[in-house]
């Protein structure tokens, strides 16, 4: 008789149905809503921007090798020889082209950082410079010859160029040292992304 079951059931539902069911819905409610909007429009967002492609360091090694080397001469012929027939003090005459020299190895490397080029479905994206940015769009239905080329400098340092040649010569562009694989793969893919747009495929 003195079993509490009718006392204690009895509360337990009430509750149980007033705590339970009105705050289910709301705090499921707006978690299932934004988690997909946010990334559905962080995908959405990258989607549409080029994948750029930087060129190899190998590219800025030579640079400024060659900087150093034409720099270098320059300024021992004119330090040196006016310093051993005219006097130490004309030695000073160096200082210029070694002042060039420093400024130039700074000004190497933010024109290799510049430079880059993107894939997409049309058209091919080529970005430089450092002071006026330029960006070169070359439709793929335009190409009439790409071809690799790779000097005596370019081969020593495992280089090789990627020149695009359109009808017209306002968009012709080249793509400097890159991977001899890479330069490759990159003529075939675009040989043939050329031939399937001119043929309206």
């Amino acid at each position: 008789m003195e079993t509490g079951s009718p006392q204690n059931t009895g509360p337990v539902g009430p509750q149980s149905q007033e705590t339970v069911g009105p705050q289910s819905p709301e705090s499921a409610g707006p978690q299932s809503s934004t988690e997909p909007v946010g990334r559905r429009g962080t995908i959405e967002a990258v989607g549409n921007e080029p994948v750029w492609i930087a060129l190899p360091p190998g590219l800025l090694k030579m640079r400024r090798l060659l900087l150093v080397v034409w720099l270098g001469l320059i300024a021992l012929a004119a330090g040196l020889l006016p310093g051993l027939l005219a006097g130490p003090a004309w030695a000073a005459f160096a200082l210029p082209p070694l002042a060039l020299m420093a400024w130039g190895w700074v000004m190497t490397e933010r024109n290799w950082r510049s430079w880059r080029y993107a894939e997409r479905a049309d058209d091919l994206l080529i970005s430089r410079g450092v002071l006026w940015r330029e960006e070169t769009v070359v439709p793929y239905g335009r190409m009439q010859l790409v071809e690799v080329t790779s000097g005596p400098v370019e081969r020593h340092f495992g280089l090789a160029s990627v020149q695009l040649h359109t009808a017209a010569a306002a968009t012709d562009a080249t793509i400097p040292g890159l991977d001899p694989s890479e330069a490759e793969r990159l003529r075939d893919r675009l040989t043939e992304l050329g031939e399937a747009r001119s043929a309206g495929l």
